[in-house]
């Protein structure tokens, strides 16, 4: 691409970011009013002194606060109920802590508090129901995550789900539900588990590397994501497997997270989100494990496709510079670089124990469902259009 190509880059987050910025959340609170909504998940933060700290500096500056939770992915019906419950509490502020799912979950309540008419959020979700416009005001928003993978903090998207037989995964979507603050502590990132910090780390990565190779990316996204990718290099898997480096992993995976929002908000994604949405939809997989699992299958794929039909594609250079920033290494060949490349997410995959498909109970004979419910609005950006033969091959590669 062009250096001096046109592009556009939507509304962001005012991003405060670095170890002790948790400290000041109570003041961006109090700047919108006394009345706060604090989402959290079910569980962690709350035992730790974080949580102790904030509710002391919510009494020294006179925040009442009103408390719920998420427990794992949002569903429409969920936000619905919590709508309801606090439409009548005249919430200023809207403070979300937790993983991606809080994040989402409490976007789309923040999104709902304060329209005029009763709608569900159903009303607005892309792919379901009515599509309505959404038109907004929205409560203010404050994003603080607590794990380092789906930068929900720097998007526009509240992912939804219902899982089951006629399950869906889908995203309320504008520009008025941007968070107004993303506070971004990694010390927050303590009680992240091996697993969690594997899944959310693969998910980081996938985001990074999918927005570098959309149809949609300019190069301040592609400067953005090479940025991220490098902090995931020199991050992730120092992290995972702690000791003396740890510390800085979780700085480095914070920053990466936070940058993959906000590249995947501005230019798309590609396969791997386009077959997680019915992937999380129909079994009980973590959304971090989809990427984890099928990412390196699924840069094998569109490489191999673009070889095929689009030789002169420029995702293909784009992979090769992957290969040299993950691997740090410069390759004789375009053909060495995606094979090195290939080989390193697959290590990966393989080092930090992400599962696969059939752990979860996809079979050989769910895969035409999947495929089918697969070509959503990541899909669109993948940098060349499958056919369904090629998709279930990353699926059956993976079972």
């Amino acid at each position: 691409m062009n250096s001096f190509d046109s592009f556009s880059i939507a509304r962001l987050p005012r991003i405060e970011f670095g170890r002790g910025k948790f400290t000041q959340v109570a003041n961006y609170v109090a700047s919108y009013g006394h009345n706060v909504l604090v989402v959290t998940g079910a569980r962690s933060f709350q035992s730790t002194s974080h949580w102790t700290n904030l509710l002391n500096q919510f009494e020294a500056l006179n925040i009442q606060p009103l408390f719920c939770q998420f427990d794992g992915e949002p569903s429409p019906a969920l936000v619905d109920e919590l709508v309801t419950e606090f439409k009548s509490q005249a919430i200023d502020v809207v403070l979300a802590i937790g993983g991606g799912s809080v994040l989402d979950g409490a976007k789309a309540v923040a999104g709902l508090l304060r329209l005029q008419t009763n709608h569900s959020v159903m009303d607005f979700l892309e792919g379901v129901g009515p599509e309505l416009d959404y038109l907004g005001p929205a409560v203010p928003f404050i994003a603080v995550p607590t794990t380092a993978g789906t930068g929900s903090e720097a998007t526009k998207n509240a992912v939804l789900s219902v899982q089951g037989e006629s399950g869906f995964k889908k995203s309320f979507r504008d520009d008025q539900l941007v968070a107004e603050y993303a506070i971004v502590d990694p010390a927050l990132l303590a009680s992240c588990d091996q697993a969690l910090i594997a899944a959310n780390g693969m998910d980081a990565l996938t985001q990074l590397m999918e927005s570098y190779v959309s149809t949609r990316a300019n190069v301040m996204t592609d400067t953005l994501a090479i940025s991220g990718l490098r902090a995931v290099r020199d991050g992730l898997l120092p992290w995972y497997s702690g000791g003396a480096d740890e510390t800085a992993g979780q700085d480095k995976m914070a920053y990466a997270a936070m940058t993959s929002g906000i590249t995947l908000a501005q230019v798309g994604l590609g396969s791997v989100h386009g077959l997680a949405s019915p992937l999380g939809a129909f079994y009980p997989i973590p959304h971090g494990v989809v990427c984890g699992t099928l990412v390196a299958e699924a840069t094998k794929v569109n490489i191999k496709s673009m070889l095929a039909r689009e030789s002169d594609n420029i995702a293909l250079a784009k992979y090769a510079r992957l290969a040299e920033v993950l691997a740090q290494k410069r390759h004789a060949s375009k053909e060495t670089a995606w094979q090195v490349l290939i080989e390193l997410l697959s290590n990966w995959t393989e080092q930090m124990h992400l599962a696969r498909l059939s752990e979860f109970g996809v079979v050989k004979n769910d895969l035409d469902k999947i495929v089918s419910h697969s070509r959503g609005s990541s899909m669109k950006t993948n940098p060349i259009v499958l056919t369904d033969a090629e998709i279930e091959s990353i699926l059956l590669a993976r079972l």
